[in-house]
């Protein structure tokens, strides 16, 4: 028994929902054959193969080789926008509440040459150091349902922006220019508003934490914690207490009374353990930002002394955490760019 139910009537609900599921994206495909494949390629991302390369997509769904499955993420012709739209609503079907939080993080996908789209050598955290690879930057909806990506971009360096025949033999269209990660995220939030997409808060790192992420969230009346550097100057105002400083002064001027240990989950060396100290820097009149104004710092005084650091993580693990079931589910080759 499965939840109350047999096992033949959890196997007949979850292929009447992978059917539901792929007469949702049917419509953004102008062919059949075209539709098929693309049920076919979900398939194939659901089954148990442990790596999901085209070869082994083609062999689940029974085609000579892999062709078709590629020509649905190079040359096919759909809009990838809109299935990202038609995803959102699916997961927010079951996810959606009110006090949902929206969280923004960035990953990196390892890659050996210099052909994928994006490719370079930066930092991304999924190696801890300067790397070749793509960066994607994630929307994830966190709700006590649950939690789903609801929308990514791919970052393009600007070595990459800059060099036009490069964008256009990986079909980059020509109105896409160079964008940083705060204004890639900026852009997810105000697709997200736009859409309605019910949350309360949004959180994100230290690479986020910018004056015109804050603006937006502010004027659209949406709390935020956002990661800050240690040098980030802080000022209260119309407080008893007055609150000055740098983040790192005023986090080590603080009594041990005033911290308080969370965990955001279990991370790959044990619990991700954040100390927090809450602190009120102004009161603001509902009518304009509906909330007060406040920051939360935390630190993780973790062995050795070099990680320790400054950030928003209570919840940011969870983008992480999906990044991981979806390499867990066999998902280990990224599809980040643009078809043509």
């Amino acid at each position: 028994m499965i939840g109350g139910a047999s096992v033949e009537d959890a196997l007949t609900l979850w292929a009447s929902s992978l059917r539901n599921v792929k007469l949702r994206i049917r419509p953004l495909f102008t062919q059949r054959r075209v539709a098929a494949s693309a049920g076919e390629f979900l398939d194939g991302l659901l089954g148990n193969e442990p790596r999901k390369t085209g070869w082994m997509r083609a062999e689940a769904a029974g085609d000579p080789g892999p062709w078709r499955q590629q020509a649905i993420l190079g040359r096919g012709r759909w809009d990838a926008d809109a299935l990202r739209d038609v995803v959102r609503e699916y997961a927010l079907e079951t996810l959606s509440d009110a006090d949902a939080v929206l969280v923004i993080d960035e990953t990196g996908f390892l890659k050996q040459g210099k052909a994928s789209c994006g490719v370079a050598r930066q930092y991304t955290g999924s190696a801890g150091k300067i790397t070749n690879c793509q960066i994607g930057v994630f929307a994830s909806y966190v709700s006590r349902h649950g939690h789903a990506f609801i929308d990514r971009a791919l970052y393009l360096p600007k070595e990459w922006t800059e060099d036009r025949r490069r964008l256009k033999a990986v079909h980059v269209p020509k109105n896409v220019e160079f964008a940083t990660k705060p204004q890639i995220a900026r852009r997810m939030i105000t697709r997200a508003i736009a859409a309605k997409v019910p949350f309360s808060f949004v959180a994100a790192d230290t690479v986020y934490g910018t004056g015109m992420i804050e603006a937006l969230l502010r004027n659209a009346g949406k709390g935020y914690v956002l990661g800050v550097a240690a040098n980030r100057v802080f000022h209260s105002w119309g407080k008893p207490e007055l609150v000055s400083g740098t983040a790192a002064t005023i986090a080590q001027s603080l009594p041990k009374t005033a911290w308080r240990r969370l965990s955001s989950g279990e991370g790959t060396k044990g619990p991700r353990l954040h100390d927090w100290a809450y602190l009120e820097l102004a009161d603001l009149e509902a009518s304009e930002f509906n909330d007060t104004l406040c920051r939360r710092m935390d630190t993780r005084p973790l062995d050795p002394p070099q990680h320790r650091q400054w950030r928003s993580g209570l919840l940011r693990h969870l983008v992480s955490q999906g990044h991981a079931d979806d390499k867990a589910g066999g998902g280990r080759r990224s599809s980040l760019g643009y078809r043509g």
